[in-house]
Protein backbone atom coordinates (compact mmCIF):
# COMPACT_ATOMS: atom_id res chain seq x y z
CA UNK A 1 0.00 0.00 0.00
CA UNK A 2 2.42 2.09 1.16
CA UNK A 3 4.34 1.66 -2.74
CA UNK A 4 1.19 2.27 -4.54
CA UNK A 5 0.85 5.70 -2.53
CA UNK A 6 4.10 6.61 -3.37
CA UNK A 7 3.72 6.01 -7.02
CA UNK A 8 0.74 8.60 -6.89
CA UNK A 9 1.88 11.02 -5.17
CA UNK A 10 5.26 10.73 -7.15
CA UNK A 11 3.49 11.30 -10.35
CA UNK A 12 1.25 13.91 -8.86
CA UNK A 13 4.54 16.03 -8.39
CA UNK A 14 6.35 15.02 -11.36
CA UNK A 15 3.10 16.69 -13.09
CA UNK A 16 3.10 19.36 -11.49
CA UNK A 17 6.30 20.14 -12.03
CA UNK A 18 5.99 19.46 -15.79
CA UNK A 19 9.86 19.69 -17.19
CA UNK A 20 11.19 17.96 -14.01
CA UNK A 21 14.28 16.15 -14.44
CA UNK A 22 13.57 11.86 -13.23
CA UNK A 23 16.25 12.99 -10.63
CA UNK A 24 14.31 15.33 -9.50
CA UNK A 25 10.80 13.07 -9.01
CA UNK A 26 13.07 10.47 -7.57
CA UNK A 27 13.99 12.96 -4.78
CA UNK A 28 10.30 13.81 -4.55
CA UNK A 29 9.64 10.31 -3.69
CA UNK A 30 12.35 9.80 -1.17
CA UNK A 31 11.28 12.93 0.26
CA UNK A 32 7.56 11.04 0.60
CA UNK A 33 8.37 7.73 1.27
CA UNK A 34 10.46 9.04 4.54
CA UNK A 35 7.46 11.14 5.54
CA UNK A 36 5.47 8.14 5.37
CA UNK A 37 7.59 6.13 7.11
CA UNK A 38 8.32 8.80 10.02
CA UNK A 39 4.41 9.45 10.31
CA UNK A 40 4.61 5.27 10.42
CA UNK A 41 6.54 5.23 13.17
CA UNK A 42 5.34 7.83 15.32
CA UNK A 43 1.81 6.23 15.11
CA UNK A 44 3.77 3.21 16.73
CA UNK A 45 5.24 5.29 18.97
CA UNK A 46 1.54 6.29 19.95
CA UNK A 47 0.31 2.78 20.48
CA UNK A 48 -0.93 2.38 23.76
CA UNK A 49 1.00 -0.23 25.74
CA UNK A 50 0.27 -1.90 28.99
CA UNK A 51 3.12 -2.98 29.23
CA UNK A 52 4.84 -0.03 29.39
CA UNK A 53 2.15 2.43 31.35
CA UNK A 54 0.98 0.07 34.36
CA UNK A 55 2.10 -2.20 37.14
CA UNK A 56 -0.37 -5.65 37.92
CA UNK A 57 -0.03 -5.10 41.78
CA UNK A 58 -1.98 -8.10 42.41
CA UNK A 59 -4.52 -11.10 41.65
CA UNK A 60 -1.95 -14.07 41.30
CA UNK A 61 -2.35 -14.61 37.54
CA UNK A 62 -5.71 -13.04 37.26
CA UNK A 63 -5.06 -9.85 35.81
CA UNK A 64 -3.87 -10.27 31.99
CA UNK A 65 -2.09 -8.03 29.44
CA UNK A 66 -3.00 -9.76 25.87
CA UNK A 67 -2.33 -8.09 22.20
CA UNK A 68 0.96 -7.60 22.38
CA UNK A 69 -0.03 -4.87 25.47
CA UNK A 70 -3.17 -3.44 23.63
CA UNK A 71 -5.26 -5.59 25.90
CA UNK A 72 -5.79 -5.49 29.58
CA UNK A 73 -8.26 -7.79 31.53
CA UNK A 74 -9.20 -7.68 35.61
CA UNK A 75 -10.95 -10.88 36.80
CA UNK A 76 -12.60 -11.68 40.07
CA UNK A 77 -13.39 -14.95 41.89
CA UNK A 78 -14.42 -16.15 45.53
CA UNK A 79 -10.76 -16.37 46.30
CA UNK A 80 -9.31 -13.42 44.56
CA UNK A 81 -9.91 -9.98 42.85
CA UNK A 82 -6.83 -8.51 40.96
CA UNK A 83 -5.64 -5.03 40.12
CA UNK A 84 -3.01 -2.47 38.41
CA UNK A 85 -1.82 0.82 38.91
CA UNK A 86 -0.09 4.08 36.87
CA UNK A 87 3.60 3.62 37.16
CA UNK A 88 3.61 7.31 36.82
CA UNK A 89 1.92 9.50 39.33
CA UNK A 90 0.19 12.64 38.67
CA UNK A 91 -0.68 16.45 39.62
CA UNK A 92 -3.64 17.16 37.21
CA UNK A 93 -3.97 16.01 34.12
CA UNK A 94 -6.96 14.31 31.49
CA UNK A 95 -6.93 10.56 32.30
CA UNK A 96 -8.82 8.36 29.61
CA UNK A 97 -9.57 4.28 29.62
CA UNK A 98 -11.92 2.60 27.24
CA UNK A 99 -14.16 -0.44 29.53
CA UNK A 100 -15.86 -2.90 29.01
CA UNK A 101 -17.74 -4.10 32.06
CA UNK A 102 -18.33 -7.47 33.61
CA UNK A 103 -21.29 -9.22 31.68
CA UNK A 104 -24.40 -11.57 32.48
CA UNK A 105 -25.05 -11.25 36.19
CA UNK A 106 -22.48 -9.11 37.77
CA UNK A 107 -24.58 -8.60 40.89
CA UNK A 108 -22.12 -7.71 43.78
CA UNK A 109 -19.04 -6.75 42.05
CA UNK A 110 -17.84 -3.29 41.59
CA UNK A 111 -15.14 -2.66 38.78
CA UNK A 112 -12.71 0.79 39.74
CA UNK A 113 -11.10 3.14 37.75
CA UNK A 114 -9.75 5.69 40.10
CA UNK A 115 -7.10 8.21 41.27
CA UNK A 116 -5.80 8.36 44.68
CA UNK A 117 -2.65 9.36 46.27
CA UNK A 118 -1.53 7.64 49.38
CA UNK A 119 -2.06 8.10 53.42
CA UNK A 120 -5.41 9.45 55.54
CA UNK A 121 -5.57 12.35 54.33
CA UNK A 122 -5.43 11.63 50.50
CA UNK A 123 -7.28 12.99 47.60
CA UNK A 124 -8.72 10.86 45.48
CA UNK A 125 -11.37 10.64 41.92
CA UNK A 126 -13.51 8.12 41.71
CA UNK A 127 -15.43 6.05 39.33
CA UNK A 128 -17.07 2.67 40.40
CA UNK A 129 -19.24 0.71 38.02
CA UNK A 130 -21.75 -1.59 40.48
CA UNK A 131 -22.83 -4.35 39.22
CA UNK A 132 -26.37 -6.04 37.92
CA UNK A 133 -28.39 -8.52 37.63
CA UNK A 134 -28.83 -9.59 33.93
CA UNK A 135 -30.59 -7.09 32.10
CA UNK A 136 -30.77 -4.38 34.68
CA UNK A 137 -28.96 -1.27 34.10
CA UNK A 138 -25.40 -0.59 35.23
CA UNK A 139 -24.93 2.21 38.05
CA UNK A 140 -22.11 4.71 37.71
CA UNK A 141 -20.60 5.60 41.08
CA UNK A 142 -18.65 9.05 41.72
CA UNK A 143 -17.50 10.49 44.26
CA UNK A 144 -14.53 13.28 45.01
CA UNK A 145 -12.01 13.32 48.39
CA UNK A 146 -10.00 15.48 49.18
CA UNK A 147 -8.01 15.83 52.80
CA UNK A 148 -9.15 12.84 53.24
CA UNK A 149 -12.76 13.58 53.11
CA UNK A 150 -15.01 12.56 50.99
CA UNK A 151 -18.87 12.00 50.84
CA UNK A 152 -19.80 13.41 47.67
CA UNK A 153 -21.17 10.58 45.93
CA UNK A 154 -23.13 10.51 42.40
CA UNK A 155 -24.83 7.92 40.75
CA UNK A 156 -26.13 7.56 37.30
CA UNK A 157 -27.49 4.94 34.86
CA UNK A 158 -25.43 4.25 32.26
CA UNK A 159 -27.38 4.85 28.85
CA UNK A 160 -26.18 1.96 27.43
CA UNK A 161 -25.66 -1.74 27.80
CA UNK A 162 -21.76 -1.32 28.97
CA UNK A 163 -20.97 -4.77 28.52
CA UNK A 164 -21.33 -5.33 24.66
CA UNK A 165 -19.01 -2.81 23.28
CA UNK A 166 -15.66 -0.85 24.70
CA UNK A 167 -16.67 2.67 26.14
CA UNK A 168 -14.41 5.44 27.19
CA UNK A 169 -15.08 6.86 30.56
CA UNK A 170 -12.51 9.83 31.50
CA UNK A 171 -11.22 12.35 34.23
CA UNK A 172 -10.60 15.87 33.99
CA UNK A 173 -8.40 17.40 36.66
CA UNK A 174 -7.41 20.84 36.93
CA UNK A 175 -6.66 23.74 39.22
CA UNK A 176 -10.63 24.93 38.33
CA UNK A 177 -12.47 21.99 38.25
CA UNK A 178 -13.14 18.14 38.17
CA UNK A 179 -15.14 16.53 35.25
CA UNK A 180 -16.09 13.31 35.04
CA UNK A 181 -17.20 12.06 31.25
CA UNK A 182 -18.50 8.89 29.85
CA UNK A 183 -17.71 8.74 25.99
CA UNK A 184 -16.78 12.24 25.77
CA UNK A 185 -20.35 13.61 27.51
CA UNK A 186 -19.73 15.59 30.88
CA UNK A 187 -21.51 14.08 33.57
CA UNK A 188 -20.05 15.58 36.60
CA UNK A 189 -18.51 18.71 37.60
CA UNK A 190 -16.80 19.31 40.84
CA UNK A 191 -15.51 22.82 41.18
CA UNK A 192 -12.89 24.34 42.78
CA UNK A 193 -14.38 26.08 45.51
CA UNK A 194 -11.52 26.56 47.95
CA UNK A 195 -11.95 30.37 48.77
CA UNK A 196 -14.86 29.50 50.64
CA UNK A 197 -13.27 26.83 52.52
CA UNK A 198 -14.23 23.66 50.66
CA UNK A 199 -11.07 21.00 50.47
CA UNK A 200 -9.97 20.72 46.66
CA UNK A 201 -7.18 18.23 45.19
CA UNK A 202 -4.29 20.69 44.70
CA UNK A 203 -1.17 19.49 45.41
CA UNK A 204 -1.25 15.46 46.26
CA UNK A 205 0.02 13.47 43.50
CA UNK A 206 -2.42 10.62 42.28
CA UNK A 207 -1.90 7.17 41.10
CA UNK A 208 -4.52 5.38 38.44
CA UNK A 209 -5.74 2.50 39.93
CA UNK A 210 -8.92 -0.01 38.70
CA UNK A 211 -9.38 -3.44 40.47
CA UNK A 212 -12.36 -5.90 40.55
CA UNK A 213 -13.90 -6.58 43.93
CA UNK A 214 -16.82 -7.77 45.73
CA UNK A 215 -19.10 -5.12 47.53
CA UNK A 216 -22.15 -6.97 47.98
CA UNK A 217 -22.70 -5.68 51.47
CA UNK A 218 -23.73 -2.43 49.53
CA UNK A 219 -23.04 -2.43 45.73
CA UNK A 220 -26.09 -3.63 44.04
CA UNK A 221 -29.89 -2.22 45.67
CA UNK A 222 -27.51 -1.44 48.73
CA UNK A 223 -26.62 -5.06 49.78
CA UNK A 224 -29.97 -6.70 48.66
CA UNK A 225 -28.53 -8.28 45.66
CA UNK A 226 -25.48 -11.04 46.70
CA UNK A 227 -23.22 -11.83 44.45
CA UNK A 228 -23.45 -15.07 42.76
CA UNK A 229 -20.14 -16.88 43.09
CA UNK A 230 -20.98 -19.91 40.45
CA UNK A 231 -21.02 -16.68 37.52
CA UNK A 232 -17.07 -16.40 38.19
CA UNK A 233 -14.69 -15.31 37.17
CA UNK A 234 -15.87 -11.91 36.62
CA UNK A 235 -13.46 -10.17 33.93
CA UNK A 236 -13.78 -6.45 32.80
CA UNK A 237 -11.22 -5.60 29.83
CA UNK A 238 -9.76 -2.52 29.42
CA UNK A 239 -7.88 -0.57 26.14
CA UNK A 240 -6.65 2.63 24.77
CA UNK A 241 -5.44 3.82 28.42
CA UNK A 242 -4.18 7.41 28.32
CA UNK A 243 -2.61 9.51 30.97
CA UNK A 244 -1.78 13.14 29.68
CA UNK A 245 -0.88 14.54 32.85
CA UNK A 246 1.90 16.53 34.95
CA UNK A 247 4.31 14.00 36.27
CA UNK A 248 5.06 14.21 39.61
CA UNK A 249 8.97 13.40 40.18
CA UNK A 250 11.60 14.64 42.96
CA UNK A 251 8.64 16.33 44.88
CA UNK A 252 7.57 18.35 41.72
CA UNK A 253 5.10 18.84 39.25
CA UNK A 254 6.54 18.56 35.20
CA UNK A 255 4.46 20.98 34.00
CA UNK A 256 3.07 24.70 34.34
CA UNK A 257 -0.58 26.10 34.35
CA UNK A 258 -0.09 26.96 30.77
CA UNK A 259 1.53 23.91 29.77
CA UNK A 260 -1.24 21.71 28.53
CA UNK A 261 -4.82 22.44 26.85
CA UNK A 262 -6.49 20.66 29.44
CA UNK A 263 -4.93 22.94 32.05
CA UNK A 264 -7.14 26.02 31.82
CA UNK A 265 -9.93 24.13 30.02
CA UNK A 266 -13.67 24.79 31.70
CA UNK A 267 -17.15 23.47 30.09
CA UNK A 268 -18.65 25.78 27.52
CA UNK A 269 -22.13 26.09 27.15
CA UNK A 270 -22.80 22.94 24.59
CA UNK A 271 -21.00 21.25 27.07
CA UNK A 272 -22.99 22.12 30.39
CA UNK A 273 -26.36 21.68 28.51
CA UNK A 274 -24.97 18.18 27.64
CA UNK A 275 -24.18 17.34 31.12
CA UNK A 276 -27.47 18.72 32.78
CA UNK A 277 -29.56 16.36 30.42
CA UNK A 278 -27.38 13.15 31.88
CA UNK A 279 -28.16 14.68 34.54
CA UNK A 280 -32.20 15.92 34.28
CA UNK A 281 -32.36 11.79 33.17
CA UNK A 282 -29.93 9.58 34.22
CA UNK A 283 -28.81 10.42 37.91
CA UNK A 284 -30.04 8.64 40.58
CA UNK A 285 -28.59 10.06 43.63
CA UNK A 286 -26.86 13.53 44.37
CA UNK A 287 -25.74 13.77 47.82
CA UNK A 288 -26.25 17.80 47.62
CA UNK A 289 -29.81 16.77 47.72
CA UNK A 290 -30.03 14.30 50.44
CA UNK A 291 -30.90 16.25 53.56
CA UNK A 292 -31.44 13.71 55.85
CA UNK A 293 -27.70 12.79 55.11
CA UNK A 294 -26.57 16.00 56.43
CA UNK A 295 -29.02 16.88 59.32
CA UNK A 296 -26.17 20.08 60.28
CA UNK A 297 -26.92 21.70 56.70
CA UNK A 298 -25.45 20.50 53.18
CA UNK A 299 -22.21 20.96 52.42
CA UNK A 300 -20.72 24.39 51.43
CA UNK A 301 -20.22 23.59 47.79
CA UNK A 302 -23.92 22.37 47.53
CA UNK A 303 -25.06 26.10 48.04
CA UNK A 304 -22.98 27.69 45.14
CA UNK A 305 -24.11 24.96 42.59
CA UNK A 306 -26.22 26.87 40.14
Amino acid sequence: MHKHKCSVLKSQACSLEGMASFSSCNKTDLFLLLALLSASASAAASVVSFYRDVDITWGDGRAKVLDNGRLLTLSLDQSSGSGFQSKNRYVYGRFDVQLKLVPGNSAGTVTTFYLSSEGVMHDEIDLEFLGNLSGEPYVLHTNVFSQGKGNREQQFFLWFDPTKNFHTYSVLWNPKHIVFYVDGTPIREFKNRESMGVPYPTNQAMRIYSSPWDADDWATRGGLVKTDWSKAPFTAAFRSFDADGCLWTSGASSCSSGSSSWMLQELDATSLKKMRWVQHNYMIYDYCTDAKRFPQGLPLECSARP
